[in-house]
């Protein structure tokens, strides 16, 4: 490990959960993931933090879970992701005219003219998040991505700005400074969840990254290595739980089980014979729920949300064959079955889900890769990027921790039979849990099987 690097923790602030991860970066470039912790988030809905007591309370649980996977860990600055339907962008120009012609165009120059987008004028109760650079030219020069080291009188660059509603902004970093923390940057979370999943080559492609997440999904729209558009649809899987809740006439803890075990985005896909026993309440009967309805309603809503990624598609007028990246799909609502068929059969785009393990250095344990850690992982890299190319000051944090065993696969068991000294060792692998769990629950479904053909 490289021990001149920071340790850098991003902090994924969501509607259904709370997840803290510490991480470094190694001689390689990838990051080893120092500490993890997550937990149930309460005060949050759809992106927005509005109760900050439960929030604090989410946070520290979060935290105490990293502090346990690494009692070496000392946090104290975080990057953090931000969400919600307040989250807008808008797109402006800015020029600025050298003064010193002859001279190459240096960094500060760069600097100078992003900060001056910040004065850009926007509604009163909003504030500005985050400023991003698009092409730049030099003089009559046009379409070039980095300017530095070109010389010119006039430099100038379109920009993206994204904006949030300012109370929105201070509950967030309030809840973050209670939990003795400070917020080292706010990052949109879709620009973080598409640093995780996405590689050079889809940049240059174009690509669509939609995070689907508890209460919203977020939209980061890329075409020709630059960042084109970026929306925060207000609907998630959280939506997709109270619809069945509402419709199946469940609890909503049953109804999350029912989507997160039998839940399918394609009804065509569902058995018509296959139901689902719910306990009845207090006495009341069992119920019958059918998988082909369950389904027929989460393809209701997931439609939903591939109509409002076509639109924003159509806005910026990628919505044909320009994307040659396709849609990657990402973050907890991503791991519904026939959702990859059902974004393809909207949007006409490929479709694909994004794993967050492009960045990770290999050796890590399996739950890190889920698709619902993008965001987490993606402000780590987001930490580094500004460290790299300094512009933020980090303090020393270069001790020496290793990565601890509960974030490592273990390998797999072997025992030695060594009875016999003279003859050649034996090794002999043991079945893992899961090899033994799969093999007992296909046993049941066979069983199942032959019941169910002896009643036919």
């Amino acid at each position: 490990m490289n021990q001149e690097n920071p340790i850098i923790v991003g902090l994924d602030i969501g509607t259904t959960k709370i997840a803290a991860i510490a991480g470094r970066k190694n001689e390689y470039g990838k990051l080893e993931i120092l500490g993890f912790g997550r937990a149930n988030s309460n005060g949050v809905q759809h992106g927005m933090v509005l109760n900050i007591d439960q929030t604090i309370k989410a946070i520290e649980m979060a935290l105490k879970n990293c502090y346990d996977s690494n009692p070496n860990l000392e946090i104290s600055e975080v990057y953090v992701g931000i969400a919600g339907h307040h989250i807008k962008s808008l797109q402006t120009r800015g020029d600025i005219v050298r003064q010193s012609i002859e001279e190459e165009i240096r960094q500060e120059e760069i600097d100078r003219l992003v900060a001056d987008q910040y004065r850009t004028y926007i509604p009163a109760g909003d504030q500005i998040i985050d400023v991003i650079p698009q092409e730049f030219t030099v003089d009559n020069f046009q379409n070039i991505p980095n300017p530095i080291g070109y010389s010119g009188v006039k430099v100038g660059a379109n920009f993206h700005i994204i904006t949030g509603d300012k109370n929105a902004i201070r509950n967030i970093n309030r809840s973050v400074e209670k939990a003795s923390l400070r917020t080292k940057d706010l990052v949109l979370q879709p620009l973080a969840s598409a640093a995780a999943v996405m590689c050079d080559q889809d940049l240059e492609a174009g690509v669509a990254i939609v995070d689907i997440g508890g209460g919203t999904t977020d939209l980061a729209v890329f075409y020709e290595g630059i960042l084109k558009h970026t929306a925060v649809i207000p609907f998630g899987g959280e939506n997709i739980t109270n619809d069945i809740k509402t419709g199946l006439g469940v609890l909503k803890t049953q109804a999350e089980q029912m989507k997160i075990q039998f839940g399918s985005a394609l009804s065509d896909e569902a058995k018509s014979n296959a139901f689902i026993t719910i306990p009845g309440l207090r006495g009341m009967p069992a119920k019958e729920i059918s998988v082909k309805n369950l389904a027929g309603i989460i393809q209701a809503r997931m439609s939903e949300i591939m109509d409002f990624v076509t639109y924003h598609l159509k806005q910026v007028g990628l919505d044909t064959r320009l994307l040659n990246g396709g849609v990657i799909l990402t973050g907890g609502g991503s791991q519904l079955k026939h959702l990859i068929q059902l974004t393809e059969y909207v949007t006409g785009l490929n479709a694909r889900i994004g794993y967050p393990n492009e960045h990770l250095a290999g050796g890590h344990i399996e739950e890190l890769a889920k698709p619902m850690y993008s965001t987490c992982i993606g402000l780590i890299l987001k930490g580094y990027n500004d460290y790299e190319n300094k512009n933020k000051q980090f303090e020393e944090q270069f001790r020496k921790i290793e990565v601890p065993g509960s974030l490592q696969q273990q390998p797999v068991d072997e025992t030695l039979d060594v009875e016999n000294a003279a003859g050649p060792v034996k090794v002999k692998q043991r079945k893992s849990l899961k090899t033994f769990m799969d093999g007992f629950k296909n046993g049941l479904i066979d069983l199942f099987k032959e019941e169910e053909d002896a009643k036919l």
